[in-house]
């Protein structure tokens, strides 16, 4: 599978989480284009200009909630491969990220954390 040129959307209301995301991705992947977004509304915004390949998304944000964000990307976008990022390991919370086809990631966000979304990624596509 050619994983080079790829897009991905970092969204998160913290900007350190979105840094440390995006060097762990850029680390792995230097070829890939970096979109970022502070809201799940920023996101939406963001993937009609252009739609990324990949998505990492937080719940917890100012505004919209994560999950709702990715809801209505997938909703115009179901090709979209979407990580889950929230320190809220509730069973609602995961399996709502799984009815959209998403991946749940544990935070906090550490190397650990990124490898599995981009495993998720890489995944069955």
């Amino acid at each position: 599978m050619n994983d080079s040129g790829k897009t991905i959307l970092i969204v998160d209301d913290s900007k350190v989480s979105r840094m440390v995301i995006k060097a762990h991705v850029l680390a792995a992947h230097p070829d890939w284009k970096v979109m970022e977004a502070g809201t799940g509304e920023e996101a939406i915004g963001l993937v009609e200009k252009s739609v990324p390949d990949y998505c990492t998304m937080d719940i917890n944000m100012p505004g919209m909630l994560g999950t709702d964000a990715a809801a209505r990307i997938l909703q115009s976008h179901p090709a979209v491969r979407i990580a889950i990022f929230s320190a809220n390991i509730q069973e609602t919370v995961q399996s709502r990220a799984h009815q959209l086809g998403a991946v749940f990631v544990a935070k906090p966000v550490t190397e650990k954390s990124i490898g599995q979304a981009l495993q998720h990624f890489k995944g069955d596509a």
